[in-house]
């Protein structure tokens, strides 16, 4: 939190979790409730959350900044017909936009910085690109997008993971036999056991506990936020005990659930037809989900949510149940409001 400026980055470890969906639409939860808001789109190189505000790609954005075009950010925020809510481009044209250099990431960190809004939204690219990582380093508490499979699990863990690697090599960067150290760990053979951050920093620790103790210190103030999305029952999120479980014991990691977004067949329908979830399908209940997790970043962010995994699965029950009802008193089976997975 810069100042009275609340940046979250919005990550996953793979594509097709519907984490530009959520973004945007927190976004607009966000100015909705009244908070001066700004989107920006961090995926670049794939640029593609001006369609999540039914918006056309033709503004200039962070790609023109990169390319010298503009000097500075703000100038480039669109305002959109939300009140409070300005968006700020990517760039999906650009080839290699993914790939930018340290100079340029830092300029456009600096540059981030300095947008004025309450709340600033980064939608960044799927996967664990260099450049993903340090824009998601941006905030010691990030959100985290994934369903309840297996291999979206399995990215978002291992997403962590390289965020965390890439801090610890940041602070031994400067020492060349502390960082020889950190690459021979990292080359351990498929035999050995597996890695854990803990066991890495005690390695560092033979060698310069100083080190090791800072950059153990600069984990831990890390906190992700996890969103389960795509959800077809409650039941789903017994998950979460085994996500915790490896959090804490392989990344040395706490986390906080930060909200469960169940499948609704309107979904794929509004981002087809380019439609603004939040504000042309304000009453379905993936739209209530969001709105939700607007109203526990607002009254929880700055802290760590105590008891997080039973709550959220006791909201997702009471929201199940109340979906039931509603199904049912409309005439529609269960099976109506699509029980299988959504491919965004």
């Amino acid at each position: 939190m810069l100042g009275n400026t609340t940046i979250i980055p919005v990550a996953s470890g793979k594509g097709g979790v519907g984490k530009s969906l959520i973004a945007a639409n927190l976004s607009m939860a966000l100015a909705r409730l009244g908070h001066e808001t700004v989107a920006v789109d961090l995926d670049l190189g794939g640029s593609n959350l001006h369609s999540y505000f039914g918006l056309p790609n033709k503004f200039p954005g962070i790609g023109d900044y990169l390319k010298g075009g503009r000097s500075d950010l703000e100038n480039l925020l669109i305002k959109t017909d939300i009140e409070h809510l300005r968006f700020l481009p990517g760039d999906g044209r650009t080839p290699f936009m993914a790939n930018i250099p340290p100079a340029q990431r830092q300029s456009l960190i600096r540059m981030l910085h300095d947008i004025s809004a309450r709340y600033i939204i980064l939608d960044l690219g799927a996967g664990s690109a260099i450049n993903t990582l340090a824009f998601f380093g941006l905030a010691h508490r990030g959100l985290i997008v994934t369903t309840s499979e297996m291999t979206a699990i399995m990215n978002f863990l291992t997403f962590l993971k390289n965020f965390l690697l890439s801090l610890i090599s940041s602070v031994v960067r400067k020492d060349k036999h502390l960082l020889a150290t950190l690459h021979d760990a990292f080359r351990r053979t498929m035999d050995a056991s597996p890695l854990t951050i803990d066991g890495l920093i005690r390695i560092l620790e033979r060698v310069d506990p100083r080190m090791a103790r800072r950059a153990e210190e600069i984990c831990r103030r890390y906190r992700p936020r996890i969103i389960l999305n795509m959800l077809d029952h409650p039941d789903e999120l017994k998950v979460c005990t085994n996500i915790e479980s490896v959090l804490f014991s392989n990344l040395s990691l706490e986390c906080d659930f930060f909200g469960a977004v169940f499948y609704d067949e309107q979904v794929r329908k509004a981002v087809r037809a380019k439609e603004r979830l939040l504000v042309q399908w304000p009453d379905i209940p993936s739209s209530h989900s969001v709105g939700r997790i607007a109203e526990r970043i607002i009254k929880y962010w700055d802290e760590p949510v105590k008891n997080s995994r039973e709550r959220i699965i006791k909201d997702a029950w009471k929201r199940y149940e109340a979906i039931q009802d509603t199904s049912h008193a409309v005439g529609h089976p269960t099976a109506s409001k699509g029980l299988g997975k959504n491919p965004l």
